[in-house]
């Protein structure tokens, strides 16, 4: 696979850039509101902790200008993105099928309740539109460039949403349009207002240390960058965070990596090589890594790639937030 294709596919949260350098991937409310960015919600400004209140709605149009209609509350959503079950969890709902393992997390159903939803045939990347209407659902949730293709095959069968978070701004604006068309808005405010306090209280004591997020395989391994990952995007309110995005063909070498004093690095493993098996292991054989002052100090922490690379929902990022802070202390 070619290193714009992978880091496409970085951008799903499922695989990474080719070779020994570490790439930087480029790349709502109630009635039809596109989004709930407050006065504090800019790229550089402080969170706001306000939530606007939620009216239940037929008809919503998220922050991408995409409008989806129901003619009544949906109860049976299918997944096909982690965003979707997250949204979900942080609504009191479960999927009627899902292609995310986020659910087994233990802040989320744990993997004993997890294990009674059931899997979409064909998984992720190749979902079967057959199998999907088999679930008999209201609603689908997908991911815009992978699943939109599935659109034609669910028309008057079902409503379809193609998502496509790139900020935290996008997920608080999703889970409000999903708040209103299943009805539950207190639920999609308690989540909303817990998350921006969550994000202001973090803000409010950000660290003077440098960090990165790296993601990969065995083999393959990259960097996220804000503006195209949702939890990279969150970093810079936190600490010090200076990766930009380079465009898909763009990298940042060890030797880059090095220059900038990394204090903490936190890695994905998105299946490295193999079950137990860890980017950090991988990436120890390149004789730079042991030099980084993260690596010097014991400071490269292996996250979960479900809730870290994957989930991009409210309750996702709020662990990412507990944990990075916990990290940068």
């Amino acid at each position: 696979m070619g290193r714009r294709a992978l880091c496409v596919v970085r951008r799903l949260a499922v695989a990474v850039v080719m070779g020994g350098t570490l790439a930087g991937c480029g790349g709502a409310a109630g009635d039809g509101a596109s989004g709930n960015d407050g006065p504090g919600d800019g790229r550089g400004g402080r969170t706001s902790v306000a939530v606007r209140p939620l009216a239940p709605a037929r008809t919503v149009t998220d922050g991408k200008g995409v409008t989806v209609r129901t003619p009544s509350p949906p109860k049976r959503v299918v997944c096909l993105v982690a965003l979707c079950d997250d949204m979900l969890a942080e609504l009191g709902m479960r999927p009627v099928a899902s292609t995310s393992r986020l659910l087994a997390h233990e802040k989320f159903l744990g993997r004993a309740e997890a294990a009674k939803i059931p899997s979409v045939p064909g998984g992720f990347l190749s979902p079967e539109a057959e199998a999907i209407l088999s679930f008999r659902p209201d609603l689908v949730i997908g991911l815009k460039d992978t699943h939109g293709k599935l659109a034609p095959a669910l028309k008057g069968a079902t409503a379809f949403w193609p998502v496509e978070p790139e900020s935290w701004q996008d997920s608080v604006g999703y889970l409000r349009n999903l708040a209103a068309l299943t009805g539950r808005t207190e639920e999609g405010e308690r989540a909303e207002r817990a998350f921006r306090k969550k994000l202001a209280a973090a803000e409010r004591a950000p660290s003077g240390r440098t960090a990165l997020v790296m993601f990969g395989t065995a083999e393959n391994f990259g960097v996220a960058t804000p503006g195209t990952d949702v939890t990279a995007g969150l970093l810079p309110k936190i600490v010090r965070y200076p990766w930009r995005s380079r465009g898909v063909d763009g990298t940042y070498s060890m030797e880059e990596i090095l220059a900038r004093h990394v204090d903490v690095l936190f890695v994905e493993s998105l299946a490295a090589g193999g079950p137990g098996q860890r980017l950090s292991d991988r990436l120890a054989r390149n004789p730079l890594w042991a030099r980084i002052p993260a690596v010097r100090n014991g400071k490269v922490i292996e996250v979960d790639p479900e809730v870290w690379a994957k989930g991009r929902g409210t309750r996702s990022l709020g662990i990412v937030l507990d944990e990075a802070t916990a990290a940068l202390r």
